[in-house]
Parts: structure tokens; sequence; C-alpha cells
């Protein structure tokens, strides 16, 4: 089972999209911690993300890593791009993709950037609108993926 394991997860990259430092107060002192966001994608239409947290960075990172390859989700990728113009609200996040021709590139702001440059989208134009923090952005950007490969199967089946 391990080995099944680990040839699935071959071919993954990791991005680490946002490192925080956390602090709880305690009878003892301040406890410290950390959690990171990060980000994997094996650039041919598979992207997860994951939320690690513990009290280093490396074993926060892999606890993310680890987290986002479980919540990997399929991305509909047609001749590089999307197939159609999607808008997302998700929280005070608002995020707007639109396909892009061919040559145009990723033109993203960071964190989505990261979560489509490892979907394997070539050629894509996005807006972020709301806010500006990097956490809620890359939610509402998978959620956006997820939600635009349900709608492509759906289209796919009137066919």
């Amino acid at each position: 089972m391990a080995k099944q394991m680990e040839q699935k997860d071959t071919g993954f990259e990791e991005e680490i999209v946002q490192v925080n430092r956390v602090s709880k107060k305690t009878k003892g002192g301040n406890k410290i911690g950390f959690s990171v966001l990060t980000v994997v994608g094996n650039k041919s239409g598979k992207v997860g993300v994951g939320l690690g947290k513990a009290p280093d960075v490396a074993a926060a990172i892999k606890k993310g890593v680890a987290i986002a390859k479980k919540h990997v989700i399929n991305v509909p990728i047609v001749e590089g791009t999307i197939p159609f113009e999607f808008r997302i609200k998700l929280g005070a996040a608002k995020i707007i993709l639109k396909p892009a021709p061919k040559g145009s590139g990723i033109i993203a702001g960071g964190a989505v950037r990261s979560v489509v440059s490892l979907a394997g989208i070539q050629n894509i134009s996005s807006k972020v609108l709301g806010t500006k923090n990097q956490a809620s952005n890359v939610y509402a950007t998978i959620e956006a993926l997820k939600r635009l490969s349900e709608r492509h199967k759906r289209e796919a089946n009137r066919r």
C-alpha cells in the first residue's frame, strides 16, 4: 500500500504560499508555532492545497504537503487554458478567471498564479478583488477550479 502511495505522489511539485508565525499565551509564557499554506500540483490538471501547523516550519511544511496531496482536484484544461470565464466569491475574496489566447501566459497575482501554474494552465487572465489575504485567495481559486470542473463535466454530458 505504501509503494502505491509513493508512485501516486511522484510528479507533484510543491510551492509554499504563506508562512505564519503564531503565538499562544499560556501560564508558562508564550507558545510559538507555525502555520504553512502549501500548494501541490503535477502541471497536467491536478492541484491541491493544504494548511500545515506545527511547532517548527519544516514539520509544518511536511504536514501541509501531505494534506494538499490528500485534497487534490482535477482541473479541466482546454488548449492550455480554462474552458470558459468563471467568477467566484468565497468569504471576502472575489476571483475572476478568464481564458486567454495562446501565448498570453499567466496574468495573475501571487496566490492565484501559484495555483494555476501548478495545475498546468499556461494561458489565463485573472483578477483578485476584495481581499489581499493570500490564504483566502488560494482557497477561492481552488473552489473556482473545482466548480469549473463540475460545470465542464455537465456541459460535456449535454453534448
